[in-house]
Protein backbone atom coordinates (compact mmCIF):
# COMPACT_ATOMS: atom_id res chain seq x y z
CA UNK A 1 0.00 0.00 0.00
CA UNK A 2 2.89 2.50 0.78
CA UNK A 3 3.97 2.21 -2.57
CA UNK A 4 0.17 3.58 -3.96
CA UNK A 5 0.15 6.32 -0.93
CA UNK A 6 1.41 9.07 -3.21
CA UNK A 7 -1.09 8.21 -5.59
CA UNK A 8 -4.00 8.02 -3.24
CA UNK A 9 -3.18 11.70 -1.52
CA UNK A 10 -3.06 13.23 -4.74
CA UNK A 11 -6.53 11.37 -5.59
CA UNK A 12 -7.60 12.89 -2.25
CA UNK A 13 -6.92 15.93 -2.88
CA UNK A 14 -8.69 15.80 -6.31
CA UNK A 15 -11.59 14.69 -5.04
CA UNK A 16 -11.94 17.88 -3.08
CA UNK A 17 -11.72 19.54 -5.63
CA UNK A 18 -13.91 17.93 -7.79
CA UNK A 19 -16.62 18.04 -5.03
CA UNK A 20 -16.27 21.73 -5.15
CA UNK A 21 -16.06 22.64 -8.72
CA UNK A 22 -19.51 20.68 -8.58
CA UNK A 23 -20.95 22.47 -6.06
CA UNK A 24 -20.38 25.71 -8.00
CA UNK A 25 -23.26 26.85 -9.91
CA UNK A 26 -21.01 28.65 -12.21
CA UNK A 27 -19.71 25.15 -13.45
CA UNK A 28 -22.89 23.85 -14.60
CA UNK A 29 -23.49 27.10 -16.93
CA UNK A 30 -20.92 25.36 -19.20
CA UNK A 31 -22.60 21.88 -20.34
CA UNK A 32 -19.07 20.89 -21.37
CA UNK A 33 -17.04 21.76 -18.77
CA UNK A 34 -20.08 20.40 -16.19
CA UNK A 35 -19.39 16.60 -18.13
CA UNK A 36 -16.07 16.51 -17.97
CA UNK A 37 -15.35 17.77 -14.26
CA UNK A 38 -18.58 14.49 -14.00
CA UNK A 39 -17.20 11.94 -15.65
CA UNK A 40 -13.81 12.57 -13.80
CA UNK A 41 -15.67 12.73 -10.50
CA UNK A 42 -17.02 9.28 -11.44
CA UNK A 43 -13.81 8.31 -12.09
CA UNK A 44 -12.19 9.13 -8.89
CA UNK A 45 -15.39 8.49 -6.62
CA UNK A 46 -15.05 4.62 -6.35
CA UNK A 47 -10.93 4.98 -5.51
CA UNK A 48 -12.07 7.30 -2.23
CA UNK A 49 -14.71 5.30 -1.53
CA UNK A 50 -12.62 2.12 -1.23
CA UNK A 51 -9.80 3.85 0.32
CA UNK A 52 -12.16 4.94 2.98
CA UNK A 53 -13.59 1.57 3.62
CA UNK A 54 -10.10 -0.28 3.47
CA UNK A 55 -8.68 2.56 6.30
CA UNK A 56 -12.11 1.91 8.22
CA UNK A 57 -11.25 -2.11 8.24
CA UNK A 58 -7.41 -1.68 8.87
CA UNK A 59 -8.58 0.36 12.25
CA UNK A 60 -11.15 -1.94 12.91
CA UNK A 61 -8.36 -4.88 12.49
CA UNK A 62 -5.89 -3.50 14.49
CA UNK A 63 -8.65 -2.65 17.19
CA UNK A 64 -9.84 -6.46 17.94
CA UNK A 65 -6.61 -7.87 17.37
CA UNK A 66 -5.30 -5.29 20.79
CA UNK A 67 -8.83 -6.25 22.42
CA UNK A 68 -8.25 -10.41 21.34
CA UNK A 69 -5.25 -10.47 23.38
CA UNK A 70 -6.61 -9.26 26.39
CA UNK A 71 -10.03 -11.23 25.92
CA UNK A 72 -10.36 -14.29 23.49
CA UNK A 73 -14.11 -13.94 22.46
CA UNK A 74 -12.60 -11.07 20.27
CA UNK A 75 -10.06 -13.26 18.38
CA UNK A 76 -12.79 -15.12 16.04
CA UNK A 77 -13.58 -11.41 14.76
CA UNK A 78 -9.90 -11.20 13.43
CA UNK A 79 -9.96 -13.86 10.70
CA UNK A 80 -13.11 -12.12 9.19
CA UNK A 81 -12.01 -8.61 9.30
CA UNK A 82 -8.13 -9.85 7.92
CA UNK A 83 -10.50 -11.33 4.95
CA UNK A 84 -12.05 -7.72 4.61
CA UNK A 85 -8.35 -6.09 4.41
CA UNK A 86 -7.46 -8.18 2.12
CA UNK A 87 -10.48 -7.87 -0.57
CA UNK A 88 -10.19 -4.33 -0.32
CA UNK A 89 -6.91 -3.79 -0.59
CA UNK A 90 -7.73 -6.33 -3.92
CA UNK A 91 -10.37 -3.79 -5.25
CA UNK A 92 -8.39 -0.76 -4.55
CA UNK A 93 -5.30 -2.05 -6.43
CA UNK A 94 -7.43 -3.24 -9.23
CA UNK A 95 -8.98 0.74 -9.34
CA UNK A 96 -5.88 2.50 -8.94
CA UNK A 97 -4.60 -0.22 -12.20
CA UNK A 98 -4.04 1.57 -15.37
CA UNK A 99 -6.79 2.79 -17.36
CA UNK A 100 -7.35 3.76 -20.70
CA UNK A 101 -8.18 7.96 -20.67
CA UNK A 102 -10.32 8.02 -23.02
CA UNK A 103 -12.62 5.18 -21.31
CA UNK A 104 -15.68 8.13 -20.60
CA UNK A 105 -15.58 9.24 -24.00
CA UNK A 106 -18.29 9.20 -26.87
CA UNK A 107 -17.01 7.79 -30.07
CA UNK A 108 -16.88 7.96 -33.78
CA UNK A 109 -17.61 4.91 -35.63
CA UNK A 110 -17.34 3.97 -39.38
CA UNK A 111 -18.44 1.12 -41.05
CA UNK A 112 -17.23 0.26 -44.47
CA UNK A 113 -17.45 -2.62 -46.71
CA UNK A 114 -14.61 -4.83 -48.12
CA UNK A 115 -14.02 -7.54 -50.82
CA UNK A 116 -17.20 -9.40 -51.20
CA UNK A 117 -19.03 -6.30 -53.70
CA UNK A 118 -22.91 -6.18 -52.25
CA UNK A 119 -22.35 -8.86 -50.25
CA UNK A 120 -19.60 -7.06 -47.91
CA UNK A 121 -21.96 -4.09 -48.23
CA UNK A 122 -25.14 -6.37 -47.11
CA UNK A 123 -22.66 -6.90 -43.98
CA UNK A 124 -21.28 -3.46 -43.46
CA UNK A 125 -25.16 -2.37 -42.83
CA UNK A 126 -25.59 -5.01 -40.80
CA UNK A 127 -22.85 -4.07 -38.48
CA UNK A 128 -23.65 -0.62 -38.39
CA UNK A 129 -27.28 -2.02 -37.10
CA UNK A 130 -26.31 -4.06 -34.72
CA UNK A 131 -23.83 -0.72 -32.90
CA UNK A 132 -27.10 1.13 -33.33
CA UNK A 133 -29.15 -1.47 -31.32
CA UNK A 134 -26.54 -2.06 -28.39
CA UNK A 135 -26.68 1.76 -28.24
CA UNK A 136 -30.48 2.37 -27.80
CA UNK A 137 -30.14 -0.67 -25.04
CA UNK A 138 -27.95 1.37 -23.23
CA UNK A 139 -29.81 4.56 -24.03
CA UNK A 140 -27.50 6.25 -25.53
CA UNK A 141 -27.96 8.50 -28.65
CA UNK A 142 -26.58 7.87 -32.05
CA UNK A 143 -26.36 10.28 -34.66
CA UNK A 144 -25.92 8.67 -38.73
CA UNK A 145 -23.70 11.21 -39.86
CA UNK A 146 -23.09 10.14 -43.20
CA UNK A 147 -23.94 6.91 -45.64
CA UNK A 148 -22.93 5.71 -48.93
CA UNK A 149 -25.35 3.10 -50.05
CA UNK A 150 -24.93 0.15 -52.31
CA UNK A 151 -27.38 -0.90 -54.82
CA UNK A 152 -29.13 -3.42 -52.58
CA UNK A 153 -29.29 -1.57 -49.73
CA UNK A 154 -26.08 -2.17 -48.31
CA UNK A 155 -23.30 0.19 -46.63
CA UNK A 156 -20.62 0.98 -48.78
CA UNK A 157 -19.88 3.08 -46.05
CA UNK A 158 -21.30 5.30 -43.12
CA UNK A 159 -20.03 7.26 -40.23
CA UNK A 160 -22.04 6.81 -37.08
CA UNK A 161 -21.33 9.20 -33.52
CA UNK A 162 -22.76 7.05 -30.08
CA UNK A 163 -22.76 9.40 -27.10
CA UNK A 164 -23.71 8.61 -23.62
CA UNK A 165 -26.35 10.70 -21.80
CA UNK A 166 -24.91 10.65 -18.05
CA UNK A 167 -21.22 11.17 -16.39
CA UNK A 168 -20.22 7.59 -16.13
CA UNK A 169 -16.56 6.65 -15.89
CA UNK A 170 -17.19 3.66 -18.36
CA UNK A 171 -18.52 5.79 -21.29
CA UNK A 172 -18.95 4.09 -24.56
CA UNK A 173 -14.92 4.28 -25.65
CA UNK A 174 -15.30 1.61 -22.97
CA UNK A 175 -17.36 -0.72 -24.35
CA UNK A 176 -16.73 -0.26 -28.26
CA UNK A 177 -13.41 0.50 -28.17
CA UNK A 178 -12.50 -3.14 -28.81
CA UNK A 179 -14.76 -3.07 -32.43
CA UNK A 180 -12.13 -1.36 -34.56
CA UNK A 181 -10.79 -4.13 -37.19
CA UNK A 182 -11.79 -6.65 -40.27
CA UNK A 183 -14.74 -8.12 -38.90
CA UNK A 184 -15.48 -11.31 -41.91
CA UNK A 185 -19.01 -13.17 -42.45
CA UNK A 186 -19.49 -16.66 -43.71
CA UNK A 187 -23.12 -17.10 -45.16
CA UNK A 188 -25.41 -17.55 -48.16
CA UNK A 189 -25.55 -14.43 -50.18
CA UNK A 190 -28.84 -12.98 -51.31
CA UNK A 191 -27.02 -12.53 -54.28
CA UNK A 192 -25.84 -16.80 -54.48
CA UNK A 193 -28.14 -18.85 -56.72
CA UNK A 194 -26.53 -22.07 -55.83
CA UNK A 195 -26.89 -22.30 -52.13
CA UNK A 196 -23.16 -21.76 -51.36
CA UNK A 197 -21.88 -20.13 -48.72
CA UNK A 198 -18.92 -17.52 -49.48
CA UNK A 199 -16.67 -15.71 -47.00
CA UNK A 200 -16.81 -11.38 -47.33
CA UNK A 201 -15.15 -8.76 -44.81
CA UNK A 202 -16.36 -5.33 -43.78
CA UNK A 203 -14.08 -3.20 -41.96
CA UNK A 204 -14.86 -1.12 -38.20
CA UNK A 205 -12.66 1.74 -37.46
CA UNK A 206 -13.54 3.51 -33.42
CA UNK A 207 -12.12 6.87 -32.56
CA UNK A 208 -13.04 8.37 -28.98
CA UNK A 209 -14.70 11.66 -29.73
CA UNK A 210 -12.71 14.68 -28.19
CA UNK A 211 -14.38 16.62 -25.46
CA UNK A 212 -13.80 20.07 -27.19
CA UNK A 213 -12.93 19.95 -30.93
CA UNK A 214 -10.84 23.33 -30.17
CA UNK A 215 -8.59 21.57 -28.27
CA UNK A 216 -7.01 19.20 -31.20
CA UNK A 217 -4.75 21.94 -33.37
CA UNK A 218 -6.38 22.19 -37.15
CA UNK A 219 -5.25 24.88 -39.31
CA UNK A 220 -7.96 26.18 -41.24
CA UNK A 221 -5.44 26.36 -44.05
CA UNK A 222 -4.58 22.61 -44.45
CA UNK A 223 -8.39 22.24 -45.00
CA UNK A 224 -10.45 21.78 -48.46
CA UNK A 225 -14.27 22.17 -47.83
CA UNK A 226 -16.24 21.05 -50.69
CA UNK A 227 -20.20 21.29 -50.61
CA UNK A 228 -22.50 18.84 -52.87
CA UNK A 229 -26.11 17.92 -52.92
CA UNK A 230 -27.09 15.25 -50.40
CA UNK A 231 -27.98 11.74 -51.72
CA UNK A 232 -30.27 9.27 -50.15
CA UNK A 233 -30.71 5.32 -50.18
CA UNK A 234 -30.78 4.35 -54.00
CA UNK A 235 -29.75 7.89 -54.96
CA UNK A 236 -33.01 9.89 -53.67
CA UNK A 237 -32.28 13.51 -53.15
CA UNK A 238 -32.39 14.11 -49.46
CA UNK A 239 -32.16 17.87 -49.20
CA UNK A 240 -32.83 19.93 -52.16
CA UNK A 241 -29.65 22.25 -51.47
CA UNK A 242 -26.01 21.41 -51.73
CA UNK A 243 -25.78 21.25 -47.56
CA UNK A 244 -23.72 17.78 -48.00
CA UNK A 245 -20.34 18.72 -46.83
CA UNK A 246 -17.00 16.94 -47.86
CA UNK A 247 -13.66 18.09 -45.62
CA UNK A 248 -10.38 17.07 -46.22
CA UNK A 249 -7.49 17.34 -44.13
CA UNK A 250 -4.39 18.64 -46.98
CA UNK A 251 -1.46 17.05 -44.68
CA UNK A 252 -2.64 13.78 -43.92
CA UNK A 253 -5.37 13.11 -47.05
CA UNK A 254 -7.88 12.05 -43.97
CA UNK A 255 -11.23 12.59 -46.04
CA UNK A 256 -14.73 13.12 -44.13
CA UNK A 257 -18.07 14.06 -45.30
CA UNK A 258 -21.46 14.43 -43.51
CA UNK A 259 -24.80 14.76 -45.34
CA UNK A 260 -27.94 14.20 -42.77
CA UNK A 261 -27.71 17.25 -40.89
CA UNK A 262 -30.34 20.16 -41.89
CA UNK A 263 -27.68 22.36 -43.26
CA UNK A 264 -24.78 22.76 -44.55
CA UNK A 265 -23.36 25.16 -41.46
CA UNK A 266 -24.21 21.55 -39.23
CA UNK A 267 -23.29 19.17 -41.59
CA UNK A 268 -19.81 20.98 -41.19
CA UNK A 269 -19.20 21.21 -37.26
CA UNK A 270 -20.57 17.53 -37.55
CA UNK A 271 -17.88 16.77 -40.12
CA UNK A 272 -14.92 18.42 -38.02
CA UNK A 273 -16.20 16.44 -34.53
CA UNK A 274 -15.36 13.27 -37.02
CA UNK A 275 -11.86 15.50 -38.74
CA UNK A 276 -11.06 15.71 -34.78
CA UNK A 277 -11.43 12.85 -33.64
CA UNK A 278 -9.43 10.84 -36.31
CA UNK A 279 -6.55 13.49 -36.10
CA UNK A 280 -6.34 13.44 -32.59
CA UNK A 281 -6.16 9.60 -32.56
CA UNK A 282 -3.23 9.46 -35.46
CA UNK A 283 -1.21 11.90 -32.95
CA UNK A 284 -1.32 9.63 -30.18
CA UNK A 285 -0.38 6.55 -32.63
CA UNK A 286 2.77 8.53 -33.17
CA UNK A 287 3.08 9.98 -29.77
CA UNK A 288 2.80 6.80 -28.08
CA UNK A 289 3.83 3.24 -28.40
CA UNK A 290 1.51 2.28 -25.90
CA UNK A 291 -1.20 3.85 -28.00
CA UNK A 292 -0.44 2.77 -31.12
CA UNK A 293 -0.04 -0.97 -29.56
CA UNK A 294 -3.87 -0.63 -28.34
CA UNK A 295 -5.06 0.15 -31.59
CA UNK A 296 -2.90 -2.16 -33.29
CA UNK A 297 -6.17 -4.12 -33.71
CA UNK A 298 -7.83 -1.36 -36.07
CA UNK A 299 -8.21 -1.85 -39.36
CA UNK A 300 -5.54 -1.69 -42.19
CA UNK A 301 -6.93 -3.15 -45.56
CA UNK A 302 -10.50 -4.28 -45.28
CA UNK A 303 -9.22 -8.12 -46.86
CA UNK A 304 -10.15 -11.33 -45.20
CA UNK A 305 -6.78 -12.09 -44.10
CA UNK A 306 -6.88 -9.48 -40.78
CA UNK A 307 -10.16 -10.23 -38.88
CA UNK A 308 -10.51 -9.40 -35.46
CA UNK A 309 -13.36 -11.86 -35.72
CA UNK A 310 -16.06 -13.98 -37.58
CA UNK A 311 -19.70 -14.66 -37.80
CA UNK A 312 -20.87 -17.79 -39.18
CA UNK A 313 -24.40 -17.69 -39.85
CA UNK A 314 -24.80 -21.68 -41.26
CA UNK A 315 -23.74 -22.47 -37.41
CA UNK A 316 -25.33 -19.19 -35.47
CA UNK A 317 -21.94 -18.53 -34.28
CA UNK A 318 -19.71 -15.67 -33.49
CA UNK A 319 -15.32 -16.15 -32.96
CA UNK A 320 -13.29 -13.02 -31.53
CA UNK A 321 -9.81 -14.42 -32.52
CA UNK A 322 -8.04 -11.99 -30.18
CA UNK A 323 -9.64 -13.51 -27.04
CA UNK A 324 -10.86 -17.12 -28.57
CA UNK A 325 -14.14 -16.29 -27.49
CA UNK A 326 -16.90 -18.27 -29.29
CA UNK A 327 -20.53 -18.69 -28.56
CA UNK A 328 -23.40 -19.56 -30.58
CA UNK A 329 -26.12 -16.72 -30.01
CA UNK A 330 -24.74 -14.76 -33.27
CA UNK A 331 -28.71 -13.74 -34.24
CA UNK A 332 -28.79 -12.29 -30.89
CA UNK A 333 -25.96 -10.63 -30.92
CA UNK A 334 -26.70 -8.65 -34.46
CA UNK A 335 -29.74 -7.77 -32.55
CA UNK A 336 -27.53 -5.36 -30.32
CA UNK A 337 -26.80 -8.09 -27.49
CA UNK A 338 -23.42 -7.26 -26.94
CA UNK A 339 -22.28 -7.94 -23.55
CA UNK A 340 -21.11 -11.04 -23.27
CA UNK A 341 -18.52 -10.03 -26.12
CA UNK A 342 -17.20 -7.31 -24.99
CA UNK A 343 -17.42 -7.93 -21.09
CA UNK A 344 -15.02 -10.83 -22.08
CA UNK A 345 -12.79 -8.32 -24.00
CA UNK A 346 -12.94 -5.57 -20.97
CA UNK A 347 -11.93 -8.53 -18.78
CA UNK A 348 -8.97 -9.76 -21.34
CA UNK A 349 -7.99 -6.09 -20.96
CA UNK A 350 -8.10 -5.53 -17.57
CA UNK A 351 -5.66 -8.43 -16.95
CA UNK A 352 -3.30 -6.81 -19.31
CA UNK A 353 -3.43 -3.59 -17.84
CA UNK A 354 -3.00 -5.25 -14.35
CA UNK A 355 -0.39 -7.62 -15.56
CA UNK A 356 1.72 -3.79 -16.60
CA UNK A 357 0.84 -2.71 -13.36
Amino acid sequence: MSDNAPRIEALLAEYTDLETQLADPSLHADAAAAKRVGRRFAQVAPIVATHRKLEAARGDLEAARELAADDASFAEEVPELETRVQELDTQLTDLLAPRDPHDADDVVLEVKSGEGGEESALFAADLARMYIRYAERHGWSVTVLDETWSDLGGYKDATITIASKGDSADGVWSRLKFEGGVHRVQRVPVTESQGRVHTSAAGVLVYPEPEDVAEVQIDESDLRIDVYRSSGKGGQGVNTTDSAVRITHLPTGIVVTCQNERSQLQNKARAMVVLAARLQALAEEQASADASADRASQIRTVDRSERIRTYNFPENRIADHRINFKAHNLDQVLDGEMDALLDALAAADKETRLQEA
